[in-house]
């Protein structure tokens, strides 16, 4: 089942740890810290006497020269606090003496201890009387039972003799419903932390849990899979032009649809075409320039509106009027054999045209880019001449005999690529191209016709365009790949690659393609 998937797996699970930590964290929070609890840390202890075995080196104070037994003295500050979050009163100390605590110093000898608080808590200094408990013995010191709120804390100075720097000094003492504890720290100034150590443990799992759901649903893809996603194998034939929006969106369709086999083969309008009328094939999708299939009796559905430009080598600067289509004639005819010829017919403030030979770089008989130039551009009034060179190169060709001939070199190649890299590479060379394929291509510029330029966004009166129409045997069958794939194409998701890649949607067109 689909809902058992790891990523599922992984994703409940986090989610358990998360709500898991964070109860115990909760309880953790309300139940613990909730204890009364008095904490003690040594925030100092220095050696001022001469003698003193370990710890850094210190001057000696010189009012202990003749002070008996203190060439060893040493001085400890010692923090007493309540780090719990309730108050605790004298009664919540349960030792049987009057005093409270009793700090034990290992192998030293108490000499002396002074008392500092906060300066808002003047009212403690009441509790550190002899009648209360407050005095030392040995290597004891004996502290009241002080009352103290939340937070509330004092600090012993105190004086000793005997043993070494560092010797462990512990606080001896209970306290009902709670704990008498050392504290890690050692900075005079530091203050304690807001969360314990086991709350800070259980906020970085729920976090950790968080931030992994959070890498799931960003990873994962949630597109829903294409309407009438179906599974098996298909062919899409035909078109070059409009082979990269086909390749894109198969390679989307097959990604969303687990079990979809999309084999794109561009071979040109009316090859495709025409295979597709041969064998019948119900897997088979054929993609033309134009209506071609419908002469064959071909299913034929509108998918989207071309447009396609003319394309002239770089060295070729026809300025934004372009060529007239008047223009375009006399060139295919054969009319126009070096570019200057058509400097006395261009206006004075158009930038002059080289002395190059022209070359006409087309496409095959198969091809729908060559059929729509042929209908739109030169209306139809004049076919094509067939092809007088092999590589296009008028200096170099000699394989047609023909060639020697014509006014015109002319050749003819399989593909859109094919046409612009070798327009390209020729100097002087005319061809034609669907129009995002043609755009930023190195070495080519397009030519706009009767001063209107190539736009999908702006056709206005540009004429040289057309339908892509998707050509399949009979009407695809439900639940078939070849009915999914061509459903997909219209979807939004689809569309809006189509329009990415310089193509009008007919769904979005306007009636551009009736």
């Amino acid at each position: 089942m689909q809902w058992l998937s790891a990523e599922n797996f992984v994703a409940v699970g986090t989610a358990l740890l998360g709500i898991v930590a964070s109860g115990v964290m909760v309880w953790f929070e309300r139940r613990v810290p909730r204890r009364k609890r008095i904490g003690y840390r040594v925030q100092m202890d220095n050696p001022i006497g001469d003698d003193v075995r370990l710890g850094r080196a210190n001057v000696r104070l010189g009012l202990f020269d003749e002070a008996p037994d203190m060439s060893d003295a040493t001085l400890v500050l010692l923090r007493v606090e309540n780090d719990g979050s309730q108050g605790i009163d004298r009664d919540d100390y349960t030792g049987p003496e009057p005093h409270g605590l009793t700090a034990v110093f290992s192998d030293r000898t108490v000499r002396g201890v002074s008392v500092t608080q906060p300066v808002d808590t003047d009212h403690l200094m009441d509790h550190f009387t002899p009648e209360r408990g407050f005095g030392y013995e040995g290597n004891r010191l004996r502290i009241p039972r002080v009352p103290l709120n939340h937070g509330d804390h004092f600090k012993l100075l105190v004086l000793l003799s005997g043993g070494d720097v560092g010797r462990p000094i512990r606080m001896i003492g209970g306290i009902r419903d709670g704990e008498v504890h050392p504290n890690r720290s050692a900075t005079p100034d530091e203050i304690p932390p807001v969360f314990s150590p086991a709350a800070r443990i259980f906020t970085g799992l729920l976090t950790l849990s968080v931030l992994v759901l959070a890498t799931i649903v960003v990873a994962r893809d949630d597109t829903p899979p294409p309407l009438g996603c179906e599974t098996g194998s298909l062919t899409v034939t035909g078109s070059t032009a409009f082979a990269p929006v086909i390749e894109t969106l198969a390679k989307e369709y097959e990604k969303d649809c687990e079990g979809a086999d999309i084999t794109v083969e561009a071979r040109g309008s009316e090859a495709g075409v025409a295979g597709l009328a041969a064998t019948g094939a119900r897997s088979v999708i054929a993609f033309s320039d134009g209506p071609m299939g419908d002469r064959l009796g071909l299913h034929g559905e509108e998918i989207a509106l071309s447009v396609f430009t003319l394309v002239v080598n770089d060295g070729i600067d026809l300025g934004a009027r372009g060529l007239t289509r008047a223009e375009v004639e006399r060139l295919y005819r054969g009319e126009v054999r070096r570019w200057s010829d058509l400097n006395a017919s261009r206006p004075a403030n158009l930038p002059r045209l080289p002395d190059l030979p022209v070359v006409l770089v087309s496409r095959d008989a198969y091809s729908g880019t060559r059929q729509i130039f042929q209908d739109r551009v030169l209306a139809g009034a004049w076919e094509m001449t067939p092809t007088t060179s092999l590589d296009c190169d008028p200096l170099t060709d000699k394989a047609v005999a023909a060639a020697a001939r014509a006014p015109v070199t002319r050749c003819e190649l399989a593909s859109t690529e094919d046409v612009l890299d070798k327009v390209a590479a020729q100097p002087g060379a005319l061809g034609y191209s669907e129009l995002t394929l043609a755009t930023g291509h190195k070495g080519v510029r397009r030519a706009p016709l009767d001063g209107e330029p190539a736009s999908a966004d702006h056709l206005g009166q540009y004429p040289y365009r057309g339908v892509e129409y998707a050509y399949t045997y009979r009407t695809p069958a439900p639940g078939s790949l070849t009915a999914g794939f061509l459903a997909y194409l219209d979807e939004g998701t689809s569309q809006d690659v189509i329009r990415e890649r310089g193509h009008l949607p007919c769904g979005r067109a306007a009636g551009l393609c009736e």
